[in-house]
């Protein structure tokens, strides 16, 4: 009994809140993108500016670690710090 009710007291400590950010994307088939050049996984901020130019549109960072999304007339860029993470293509 003495067990159960220990037990029971440390429970809450070893309870902690976890909480994350939900970045929503709609999928494209493969056979969609075929053809649209777009930045690749890795490259820098300054790599696709320099490659792609200035985006259209430019959200801000959220989240942590924080995802910024550039927007181009074909694809959407996703960045994580300063790296692309994915782009796909807009439809």
């Amino acid at each position: 009994m003495t067990l159960l009710f220990s037990i029971a007291a440390l429970l809450p400590l070893s309870l902690s809140q976890v909480t994350a950010d939900t970045l929503l994307m709609d999928a494209v088939s493969a056979r969609d993108s075929i053809g649209v050049p777009r930045p690749e996984r890795g490259q820098s901020m300054e790599t696709v500016r320099r490659m792609f130019g200035e985006p259209d549109s430019i959200r801000p960072a959220v989240g942590d670690p924080p995802i910024t999304r550039w927007i181009y007339q074909p694809f959407t860029v996703y960045f994580e710090h300063q790296l692309v993470i994915t782009s796909v293509v807009n439809r």
